[in-house]
């Protein structure tokens, strides 16, 4: 007990200093957890296993999914599929109030579906639409924060680089499962948005001018089919088995490349550049998942998961209370951690907690990814707050205050997913992907 709360003070005063200091979170976390290892290990063994540790962690079948649907993201975002999309989700999204910003919403979700990347579908989705907005006469904070609340749904709705993330830590979960589970709360929060962007658009008298044909309808959606076929083939071959997430994955990638030479928005030399930037994003990725392995390892050698078990248990029986700290717990963590490191860290915490009061793993996983995506969009760190104000060149407190009502109601949405098993549980049982 004593040497379980000594590594877990080592652990977080080295972190939060290191993190003070300017250092990456992930240089942090794994020297902080090094650090923490000496107290409980010889240093040979201790760098030993530590070296171990994220050789173990990125060891994994089911990881490498997460570089191909990064690099299918990227080609996406170079390859014209984007502005198809966005003339589809402007045909779903017909003649609303705000008609543009609610196309904004659909295709970041349809983009999200693709990709699975909230940050590469408010710099494509964003970058495609917003000068349409500002000609259309949107405010810039308008149709940055609709762009910017509406991005994380591409984290929840299939494929997902965070669920897989969840599945590898969480062990026996599975991946067609949790892409299942991710629909209906993905769906929900692009409706929340569209509800309050709609509300917002009338008050401030944004109309759609454009006559929509039933030419245009049929025209537009034959020219966004291969686009949306896409998500067809990839989640569909998942889950009725004919190839894993990590072979979709490699599919979505030769897919989206030959969409893009046939669309001829592709060059050859143009690849490089995006290999390379699939490379740099993959590889922060692979090493926030290895130095976190240390930290998860460590965390168990000493029982601190139990340990902190035992501390919420005696706060409290309910199970309502204590699923409400944690999402509180998560909030905060989310404003400052990006959710792959912070899916890594607490899963092997709060999961035991969860799964003995009955909690499904798959339930508490969406739990979890719904929460910190509320981070992404929340200041200091939020990387889809960051990328949104860039791509609408608009300073972060300009938006901020637009973007509360769309706090409140992802706020909302949370408590619906937390206590509601059956908003992500249903469309899994149905397909019988829940053992």
């Amino acid at each position: 007990m004593d040497q379980a709360i000594l590594v877990a003070l080592v652990m977080l005063v080295c972190v939060l200093t290191m993190l003070v200091l300017g250092i990456p979170i992930s240089i942090s976390i794994g020297l902080a957890s090094t650090i923490a290892m000496l107290f409980v290990l010889p240093f040979e063994n201790a760098m030993g296993t530590a070296a171990q540790k994220v050789f173990t962690g990125v060891n994994s079948f089911s990881l490498l999914a997460i570089p191909f649907f990064i690099l299918a993201g990227n080609i996406m975002n170079n390859g014209g599929i984007a502005i198809r999309l966005v003339n589809c989700a402007k045909i779903l999204s017909g003649r609303m109030p705000g008609a543009l910003a609610e196309t904004n919403v659909v295709a970041n979700m349809l983009f999200g579906a693709i990709s699975g990347s909230g940050v590469a579908a408010a710099a494509a989705i964003g970058g495609t639409i917003g000068p349409l907005e500002e000609k259309e006469g949107y405010s810039k904070d308008y149709m940055a924060a609709v762009n910017i609340a509406s991005a994380p749904t591409g984290m929840l709705i299939p494929p997902s680089n965070t669920l897989i993330v969840y599945s590898t830590v969480a062990g026996s979960v599975s991946i067609s499962a949790l892409f299942m589970a991710g629909y209906l709360p993905g769906l929900l929060w692009g409706i929340g948005v569209m509800v309050i962007a709609g509300i917002m658009a009338s008050k401030r008298g944004y109309r759609n001018r454009d006559e929509i044909t039933l030419a245009i309808v049929l025209k537009t959606v034959w020219a966004a089919i291969p686009s949306l076929l896409l998500i067809v083939i990839v989640i569909g071959g998942i889950l009725i088995g004919a190839f894993t997430a990590t072979e979709g994955s490699a599919i979505a990638v030769v897919y989206s490349l030959l969409l893009s030479f046939i669309y001829r928005s592709i060059k050859i030399r143009d690849l490089r550049k995006i290999l390379l930037d699939s490379v740099k994003m993959t590889a922060i990725v692979i090493f926030m998942i290895g130095v976190s392995s240390i930290m998860s390892w460590i965390m168990s050698f000493t029982n601190i998961p139990a340990i902190i078990a035992d501390v919420l248990l005696g706060l409290t029986n309910s199970k309502i209370a204590i699923l409400l700290i944690m999402n509180l717990l998560l909030l905060v963590v989310g404003t400052f951690m990006d959710p792959t490191p912070a899916i890594l860290i607490f899963t092997p915490i709060f999961l035991p907690i969860c799964t003995s009061f009955g909690m499904h793993p798959i339930h508490f996983g969406i739990m979890i990814v719904f929460n910190l995506c509320i981070g992404t969009i929340t200041p200091p760190v939020g990387p889809i707050l960051f990328t949104g104000c860039k791509v609408a060149n608009v300073k972060i407190e300009e938006v901020f205050k637009t973007l509360l009502p769309y706090f409140a109601v992802t706020a909302a949405i949370l408590l619906l997913v937390t206590y509601v098993p059956a908003i992500s549980m249903t469309i899994p049982n149905v397909l019988g992907l829940v053992k």
